[in-house]
Parts: structure tokens; C-alpha cells; sequence
């Protein structure tokens, strides 16, 4: 009887371990192919939320377009004080003024990546999924660096 128990135990363990290892390796790399993937198919970002505070199409500003759908994950929008949680993502769609999608640039918080510039890897797609610029672009860095006290978050304000 001892033995069956400690049996059950160990598959208990060993299941909620690989449990929490599949968990915790869903969330893809700092890559802009992996990134891409996750959020077109393990986790579409057309089925995530909005900001509170910016919902559905919005006008832009340079160096994006002039109109803009921003997407957000469970991560970020658990999110109630900056810095968000590792592994919150922001996506942003980008649409010329006849509503044509023209880039898709994502914003993805993983943890020691840039932590001298919040720890944010930043993507820029083609409306295709493929990587135009990705990594550290100084251009994000330094506009929404702008923003750094909230997390280099641009477009919602953390109370």
C-alpha cells in the first residue's frame, strides 16, 4: 500500500512539473520568427484585448501610420502598475488612411533581454509576418524611452 502511494505521488510530481515547464516554455524566445508564430498561432493577438483606455482603431502618429488598432495580452493587461509583467506583449497594428494594413510592430517584455531599456524586445512585421527590423531599434527605444516611467508603454496610462 505504501509503495502504491509513493507511486502516485511521483506521477503526481513528475506531472505537474512537466505542467509547469510547458507553461513556462509556451512564451516564445527574443526572435522575431518565433515571436510571429506565437502570436499568429499559439496565441493570436486578434483574440486579445485592447487597453482600457485606447480601444479599436485609433488615429497615429510617425514613424507609424496615421491609424492604429493596438492589441494586448493577458500579461499586460494584468499589468496595473509599471513595469508590466514579463511576457506581456503589445501589438499595433499600423493602417494607411484608406484602412490598408501596412506594418505590425509588437512590443514583448522578456526578462534580462534589455534591462538597461525595460527589457523590451521590439519587432516590426510586414503584413506577411516577416521581420523588417527586430531586436533593440534605437528609434523604439528612444521614442518610447520617452516613456520610460511607464514602461515604455505609449499609448495607455497606468493609474
Amino acid at each position: 500500500m505504501y509503495k502504491l502511494f509513493l507511486t502516485g505521488c511521483l506521477a503526481v510530481a513528475v506531472t505537474l512539473g512537466v505542467a509547469s515547464f510547458s507553461i513556462a516554455d509556451e512564451m516564445p524566445a527574443a526572435d522575431g520568427a518565433a515571436l510571429w508564430t506565437y502570436i499568429t498561432k499559439t496565441s493570436p493577438y486578434t483574440k486579445w484585448s485592447f487597453w482600457p483606455d485606447h480601444q479599436g482603431m485609433q488615429e497615429g502618429r510617425a514613424p507609424h501610420a496615421p491609424l492604429h488598432k493596438v492589441f494586448v495580452n493577458k500579461q499586460a493587461l494584468e499589468s496595473t502598475t509599471p513595469p508590466l509583467k514579463y511576457g506581456a506583449i503589445e501589438v499595433k497594428e499600423n493602417y494607411s488612411p484608406a484602412h490598408e494594413l501596412k506594418v505590425i510592430t509588437v512590443m514583448y517584455k522578456v526578462k534580462d533581454y534589455n534591462p538597461k531599456d525595460g527589457d523590451w524586445f521590439w519587432v516590426k512585421y510586414s503584413p506577411k509576418g516577416e521581420p523588417l527590423k527586430a531586436g533593440k531599434p534605437k528609434g523604439c527605444i528612444g521614442c518610447h524611452g520617452t516613456r520610460s516611467a511607464n514602461d515604455f508603454v505609449l499609448v495607455h496610462e497606468f493609474k
